[in-house]
């Protein structure tokens, strides 16, 4: 999973996460390239992370580290404008951050990875909305630890 994750990501332009999200990730990624442990593609995705122009969306931090910015709020114009300034796609992560951005119609692909455990309880991945959300699915994998991948794109537009 590391592999695909890496071909993924490296292309990005930017990583855009939620608060939590970019916490948890700031903890292991800055370093982690650092114990030979992590060789191969862990070590691989910590070189990316750690280069990779980072937004973090939160009401409460006043800086980041590792190459990020802080952003206060979802606002459709200014998130257009920094796909633009990064040339490409961006990766949103956290699951508060990604509906918000689904509300803002800012979503062009959903990527989902169903990991075979059940919890019982967690975050919907979801809010509740009036609004419909027209994806078509356009291709399914199937990892060797069990985790399957449905990958869901809009229309076009």
């Amino acid at each position: 999973m590391h592999h695909h994750f890496n071909a993924l990501l490296a292309p990005m332009g930017a990583f855009l996460d939620g608060r939590v999200t970019y916490e948890m990730m700031a903890d292991y990624w800055p370093t982690a390239d650092e114990d030979p442990a992590n060789a191969g593609p862990m070590a691989e995705f910590a070189r990316i992370w750690r280069d990779m122009p980072k937004y973090v969306f939160s009401r409460t931090l006043d800086r980041a580290d590792w190459n990020t910015t802080v952003l206060r709020e979802v606002v459709p114009d200014d998130i257009r404008n920094l796909v633009e300034l990064h040339g490409g796609d961006v990766a949103v992560g956290g699951a508060e951050l990604a509906a918000s951005f689904l509300e803002h119609d800012l979503i062009d692909e959903i990527r989902l990875y169903v990991h075979p455990v059940v919890l019982g309880r967690g975050r919907p991945l979801f809010r509740p909305s009036d609004r419909r959300h027209d994806l078509r699915l356009a291709r399914t994998r199937t990892f060797g630890n069990g985790v399957a991948l449905l990958h869901y794109v809009r229309p076009t537009r």
